[in-house]
């Protein structure tokens, strides 16, 4: 394909329909979508398995592209929640009369067509197209090549269901592969109201530094969990044991681990344990590294500086032993990507400076950073996790796909 321009027009146009779409009918459309994508079950994950068998064992975004009979349950579900969510668009924000009669109103209303880019993550096709329906925006889907045949049949069944409710299937467009078309996407400003890229830092610096749509960025996390000398350790090694080990690939897994090192020596015992379970690299700063060789730690690796501001993505992370409060602030500040970040202490009043001075989307006392999810915090599905601070911040779910607009009502005045 020479030009993406006939799909992007095709999308535009269908903004219209779904505007048209009576809420009620939104609702039951997702709930449809929901039981066929359960019923093609057999034939999602054969279509999975062809991208799957492409991509290397050892590529830690083969756990993203993996979509399983447990996975393609949990999508289906989070189709019906999102259909039991209210509405985001249509909802009245003010209401006034001036004084010279004029009724003024304004409401929230969809943002329009929605670009997504992203990577190894057919689960981001469904949520994207299900959280757009239910505000009434139109998906334009930009997949990666290592999910191609799953987007597909993903795509085509969401279609499928758009048809049979008198819905413009345009609504939901997968776009070429073609990463000579990118550029195009990227600059689409008459027929693309926004663009979020969702993946590596590498494709959200590339994003942004090249679309002229409004970009929101969500995908990168440097997540860091620090654990302060009053901390239970028992807690905080098993804290930090699920932060990195239940899903390491994804964005809220744990990167950094930084230890007070009055406590280091009794935590980096327990942690040697649970970790080791997983064959989960360490990349030790001097302290930690000396700490760990003495407890003959099998996967242990020197850090140089390039391991901290390092998202793994794999049964890796890195160490370091800090002095205090202060200095774990310090390296926060440093290396975070503002995604999230953990404090496991007891001291509340430490806990609270750490709450209130840590600039990320979402920071935790005593808990994993495995929890920043909009599902989790009761918003549905989501596109992604929003580390910038305009218009979106943390999950980025169906709330946010609308902006506002006037409307105004008169009777012949003139200014």
């Amino acid at each position: 394909m020479e030009s993406i321009q006939p799909l992007l027009e095709k999308a535009q146009a269908a903004t219209r329909s779904l505007k048209t779409l009576p809420d009620a009918q939104k609702q039951e459309l997702l709930r449809k979508l929901s039981t066929v994508v359960e019923a093609h079950t057999d034939a999602i994950v054969a279509e999975n398995k062809k991208d799957l068998d492409k991509m290397s064992d050892q590529d830690p975004k083969k756990d993203r592209l993996l979509l399983n009979t447990a996975r393609i349950k949990q999508l289906a579900d989070s189709l019906n929640d999102i259909a039991g969510l209210q509405d985001p668009a249509n909802q009245l924000l003010v209401e006034r009369t001036l004084d010279n009669g004029l009724q003024v109103q304004k409401r929230t209303v969809p943002l329009g067509v929605v670009g997504v880019i992203y990577e190894s993550r057919p689960n981001v096709t469904l949520d994207v197209a299900a959280l757009c329906i239910r505000s009434g925006n139109v998906a334009v889907l930009r997949g990666g090549t290592d999910a191609f045949h799953t987007n597909i049949i993903l795509v085509d069944l969401i279609q499928q269901v758009l048809k049979e409710f008198n819905a413009d299937p345009n609504a939901v467009q997968l776009l070429p592969v073609d990463r000579a078309l990118i550029g195009e996407m990227l600059t689409a400003v008459k027929y693309i109201d926004i663009i979020i890229p969702r993946g590596s830092q590498q494709l959200i610096d590339y994003v942004r530094a090249n679309s002229k749509v409004p970009v929101i960025e969500t995908g990168a996390g440097v997540c860091h969990t620090y654990v302060e000398k009053t901390a239970d350790l028992k807690k905080a090694s098993a804290i930090i044991t699920n932060a990195k080990v239940s899903r390491p690939s994804v964005c809220n897994a744990l990167d950094t681990v930084l230890v007070d090192k009055e406590v280091a020596p009794e935590l980096l015992r327990q942690l040697a344990d649970s970790l080791q379970d997983y064959d989960v690299e360490i990349f030790a700063d001097e302290l930690s590294f000396n700490l760990l060789q003495a407890l003959e730690y099998p996967y242990l690796i020197k850090a140089t500086p390039a391991d901290f501001g390092r998202e793994f993505l794999d049964y890796k992370c890195s160490v370091k032993v800090v002095d205090g409060l202060e200095d774990a602030l310090q390296h926060i500040q440093e290396y975070s990507s503002k995604h999230s970040e953990a404090i496991v202490s007891q001291d509340t009043v430490l806990s609270e400076r750490f709450l209130n001075e840590v600039d990320a989307a979402a920071v935790y006392v005593n808990a994993s950073t495995r929890f920043t999810d909009g599902g989790v915090f009761g918003l549905g599905a989501e596109i992604g996790i929003s580390t910038q601070k305009l218009h979106a911040r943390g999950p980025f779910a169906l709330e946010k796909l609308v902006t506002e607009k006037w409307f105004v009502r008169g009777d012949g005045q003139v200014r």
